[in-house]
C-alpha cells in the first residue's frame, strides 16, 4: 500500500512538473537561418528559419540566437515567460537595421497551434545534439586588368616601296583607364558545439576563477532570496555609503544580481548620488538587464531616472 501511495505521489509530482512547462517558438520574419543556444545549449541540430523546444521547465532562459550566416552576428537576450504557456518570438530587424528578438504572442498549451509545416520541433534538451554550428560566409575579389582592342597603325611609302604595319596590344592600359572583374565565393565553416565546457548552462559552475558568478553580463543563475539577505545585511553593517558602495561593487561583480535585487540595495544607500553610482555600475553585470526599469523607483529626483535612462541608452 505504501509503495503504491508513493508511486501516485510521484506520478502527481510528474503530471504537475509538466504541467508547467512551456514551449517557445522562434521564427524568421526575414527568411534568415538560425541556431537556438538556451541556458548554454544548443537546440537545433541544423540552422532553421522556424524552431519549436517545447517541454521547458523554467520561467526564463538565457537566450542566444546564431544565425548561419555568420555576417548578421548574433542576439543575446534573457526571455521571461509564463509557465504552461506557448511563448512566440520573432527574430526580426527593428527600424534601425538591427536584428532583435522580439515577443509576439503567448497562449497556453492547451491552446497552442499544431506544428506549422516546416517547422523544426525538439523537447528541451540538457545536452546539445550531434553536429557543430556551421556558418557560411561570401568573398568578393576584385581583379583589374588592361583595356583590350588598343592598337597602332603606321603608314609607310617610299619610292617603289608600300607598307602597312598594324600594332594591337590586347594588354594596353592608357592612363586614367581600367576594367575590373568581380568573383564571389561562398564557403562554409564549423565551429565547436555550444555545450558545458565552453558556454556553462544555468546552475553549472562556469570554468572561471572560484566565488565568480558571470563575466560581466553573461550570468549563469541568479542570486536566491536567502544569499541575497545576507547579502543585504553584510551591506548595510557598514556605517557610511561610500564604504556600502565600495562593498557593493565588489559584490555585483561576483554575484549574478536580478534588477529587484540591485533596487533593493540601492535602497541601502542614504544619498541620491550613490545610489545612481550604484544603479550606474550594477548595469554592466545583473542578470536581467531587460527588466531595470524598476531601478527607477528608488530614486526621488526625476534628473537621476532621467541621467540613469541616457546612461542605458547610450550603453
Amino acid at each position: 500500500m505504501k509503495k503504491a501511495v508513493l508511486l501516485l505521489l510521484a506520478v502527481y509530482a510528474a503530471v504537475q512538473a509538466f504541467a508547467q512547462s512551456s514551449n517557445l517558438v522562434f521564427y524568421s520574419s526575414g527568411g534568415e537561418k538560425f541556431y537556438v543556444i538556451l541556458n548554454g545549449i544548443r537546440q537545433n541540430e541544423k540552422a532553421e528559419t522556424n524552431v519549436k523546444v517545447t517541454g521547458l521547465p523554467q520561467p526564463y532562459y538565457k537566450t542566444k540566437i546564431i544565425f548561419e550566416d555568420k555576417a548578421l552576428g548574433e542576439l543575446d537576450k534573457t526571455l521571461n515567460f509564463n509557465p504552461g504557456t506557448e511563448t512566440v518570438f520573432n527574430v526580426m530587424k527593428n527600424n534601425k537595421g538591427e536584428f532583435v528578438c522580439r515577443w509576439q504572442s503567448e497562449v497556453p498549451l492547451a491552446q497552442a497551434a499544431p506544428p506549422a509545416p516546416g517547422q523544426n520541433v525538439m523537447v528541451y534538451s540538457p545536452s546539445a545534439p550531434v553536429g557543430n554550428i556551421s556558418y557560411t560566409e561570401q568573398t568578393t575579389t576584385t581583379v583589374t586588368t588592361g583595356v583590350p582592342g588598343a592598337s597602332a597603325n603606321v603608314n609607310m611609302n617610299v619610292p617603289g616601296v608600300s607598307m602597312n604595319v598594324n600594332i594591337s596590344d590586347p594588354f594596353y592600359m592608357p592612363p586614367g583607364a581600367t576594367t575590373t572583374t568581380t568573383y564571389s565565393t561562398t564557403t562554409t565553416s564549423s565551429s565547436n558545439n555550444y555545450s558545458n565546457n565552453n558556454y556553462p548552462p544555468q546552475n553549472n559552475a562556469p570554468a572561471m576563477s572560484p566565488g565568480r558568478a558571470h563575466i560581466k553580463n553573461e550570468c549563469w543563475t541568479s542570486t536566491n532570496s536567502s544569499e541575497f539577505d545576507g547579502i543585504k545585511k553584510n551591506i548595510s553593517s557598514n556605517g557610511f555609503d561610500e564604504t556600502r558602495l565600495s562593498q557593493a561593487k565588489t559584490i555585483v561583480q561576483k554575484k549574478c544580481l536580478t534588477s529587484n535585487q540591485v533596487k533593493e540595495i540601492c535602497d541601502i544607500f542614504g544619498f541620491e548620488e550613490t545610489k545612481l553610482d550604484f544603479a550606474k555600475f550594477a548595469y554592466d553585470w545583473v542578470y536581467d538587464q531587460d527588466n531595470y526599469y524598476v531601478v527607477n523607483d528608488v530614486f526621488g529626483f526625476e534628473s537621476s531616472k532621467t541621467e540613469l535612462n541616457s546612461f542605458i541608452s547610450g550603453y
